[in-house]
């Protein structure tokens, strides 16, 4: 029997499986194929303060392992979204669901975060920096630091909700601005959105896409996602919600292995309406094929803590597994903490620690590797 479910700045989750915003609408439309309530949460499709058509059509390419978009943003706007979407969602969704924000101004992000900030249905605020298919809206915040900050701050400012910032990947340094989004209040980070494409037609010798380039997505950019995650979870000290070209069971793992505490599904639900059904019942057996009991189980795995010799971290493991006798240190990894009477909640999720003590401030179940440094007045040496 193993233990699917996972926490997000104090919501609980069935599962990690949550479809990603722009491929699963408002949710009502993938009710009508099967109970929606299985999901963790899904992102509901990006909203903007005003009403958006989107861009000129054609919008879509097919890509070999993916396919280009170029949507634009295209919905009614927040006060249609609250007034007569999240009615429709109420009556076949009945969990909290991450309501998705993009903005063309930093007092637009704020306005429409604190608008959804009041709706009961909306359980985190993601707010999307980093779409690459609106000229001047997202990209122009998602790829500078400041900018990036700048709107996590305004938003975090009118809102009480948990505020997740969405980054894009075509950028240099990722690190640097989920560090300063983190620094500015963010509750924690998903990543990552599409990244810049094009094709063009062999026949008419023109762009594909009429906007001419748009969002790569799809199993093509799993590898980079996986990459970008890992650097961003070992950076921050928030929880992560990994994305990007995840189309399979053991991608999830893949994911949160490398550091996500939960996975978004985006292109694949286009290519197949069934993928994250298919995925969360298929999830059971390939934890137990990686004898994965529990999420926790993944804490560490990829980065394991140092625990040094005769710190307080080392006694306290020693309490429950026997340890080697003169060794200088270790590494411990969840699955070693977790089997030897340490039980690990979720809210660690398979984001390990950075270096040598992780922090979150939604541990279900709070345990803390510290090591004190004392300097005696009277010798000026330093204790452990």
């Amino acid at each position: 029997m193993v233990n699917t479910k996972v926490t997000l700045s104090g919501i609980t989750l069935d599962n990690p499986i949550i479809p990603a915003s722009g491929t699963f609408g408002y949710g009502y439309e993938f009710a009508e194929l099967y109970d929606i309530n299985i999901l963790g949460t899904f992102s509901f499709k990006g909203t903007t303060r005003k009403p958006r058509f989107g861009n000129p059509t054609p919008r879509i390419a097919e890509c070999t392992a993916g396919m280009i978009n170029s949507v634009g943003l295209q919905n009614p706007g927040v006060e249609k979204v609250i007034s007569e979407e999240l009615p429709k969602l109420k009556k076949c969704f009945h969990k909290p669901v991450i309501a998705n924000v993009s903005g063309f101004s930093i007092e637009e992000y704020a306005e429409t975060c604190a608008l959804l900030d009041k709706e009961p249905q909306v359980g985190i605020l993601e707010v999307n920096v980093s779409c690459p298919n609106v000229h001047h809206g997202g990209m122009s915040f998602g790829t500078d630091p400041a900018a990036a900050a700048a709107v996590t701050k305004a938003v975090k400012a009118v809102t009480a909700k948990p505020v997740y910032i969405k980054l894009t990947p075509n950028v240099t340094d990722i690190v640097s601005i989920a560090k300063a989004c983190e620094e500015a209040g963010a509750d924690g980070i998903a990543l990552i959105n599409t990244m810049m494409g094009m094709r063009i037609d062999l026949k008419t010798k023109k762009p594909v896409i009429a906007n001419k380039m748009g969002g790569f997505s799809g199993s093509a950019i799993f590898p980079v996602a996986v990459r970008m995650v890992y650097q961003v979870a070992e950076a921050v000290n928030i929880p992560v919600i990994g994305m990007g070209g995840v189309s399979s069971a053991e991608d999830v793992i893949e994911m949160m292995l490398a550091g996500a505490t939960a996975v978004e599904i985006g292109a694949a639900n286009l290519v197949d309406p069934f993928i994250c059904k298919k995925i969360i019942e298929d999830l059971p057996r390939v934890m137990e094929k990686y004898n994965i009991k529990d999420f926790g189980d993944l804490v560490n795995t990829v980065s394991p803590v140092h625990i040094k010799q005769d710190s307080l971290a080392l006694d306290l493991i020693a309490r429950f597994k026997k340890m080697d006798g003169e060794i200088e240190d270790c590494h411990a990894a969840g699955d070693m903490l977790m089997y030897h009477g340490v039980k690990l909640k979720q809210a660690f999720g398979g984001t390990g620690y950075n270096n040598e003590v992780r922090y979150f401030q939604d541990f279900a179940a709070r345990m803390y590797f510290m090591e004190e440094e004392k300097e005696h007045a009277d010798s000026g040496k330093a204790e452990k």
